[in-house]
């Protein structure tokens, strides 16, 4: 194995599950990267004042403090992640909102969301799918955890942009978007907009969707 697929295999690895000190230096540049897309994600979903919302895999943390501003102090927020790194930082970052009750994290999946039915108005996840071999049932997870009212904004980079980036050949799932939306269908989840997210051809793509 060369040094540069050595590299790249662990880059994958740090995105897809950040861990160590080497994830923390991940998750702040994403934070940086991912700021603007993110922001336009939570845009979409509409009015949040005071409202149940949650970011699923939420990594960095950058959707929760725009979350948490959005939903004012009536609301409440619940992050989502694999990674126990992101976790611990989280938990450190936000301290005063976990303990205000406003912001509560938990250690789970995609795909078996540790959250109640329709407990939701309202979620994010953004550039998740990707570490994702079965979207099936975390769309189905995701139509169950929102209320029938609710809204969810599933983002994820152009396609084509994707499969030209070194990395993701270890371990990344990249899906057309018609398949994505299929997928989403299948769950019960209708889709409102296809709404983009950058400049040009390889714009993001923001998947506002709605219990069908």
């Amino acid at each position: 194995m060369t040094l540069r697929t050595r590299f790249m295999k662990g880059l994958a690895g740090q995105l897809g599950h950040p861990r160590g000190p080497l994830g923390r230096v991940v998750a702040a540049r994403l934070n940086r990267r991912n700021r603007s897309k993110v922001t336009a994600a939570i845009d979409a979903l509409g009015e949040l004042d005071a409202a149940a919302v949650a970011d699923l895999g939420f990594g960095g943390g950058v959707g929760l403090e725009v979350l948490l501003e959005r939903v004012g102090t009536a609301g409440h927020v619940h992050g989502v992640e694999l990674s126990q790194t992101m976790l611990s930082r989280a938990q450190r970052r936000f301290r005063n909102e976990v303990s205000e009750g406003r912001l509560y994290l938990h250690a789970g999946t995609l795909a078996r969301l540790p959250l109640a039915d329709d407990s939701l108005e309202a979620a994010i996840t953004v550039n998740t799918i990707y570490f994702l071999p079965e979207l099936d049932a975390a769309f189905a997870e995701l139509a169950r955890c929102l209320k029938s009212s609710g809204r969810a904004v599933v983002g994820i980079a152009d396609p084509d942009m994707m499969t030209k980036l070194p990395f993701t050949e270890y371990g990344f799932h990249i899906r057309p978007v018609a398949e994505v939306v299929a997928t989403l269908s299948r769950a019960g989840l209708a889709l409102l907009e296809d709404r983009r997210a950058g400049e040009g051809d390889e714009a993001g793509h923001l998947l506002v969707v709605t219990p069908a």
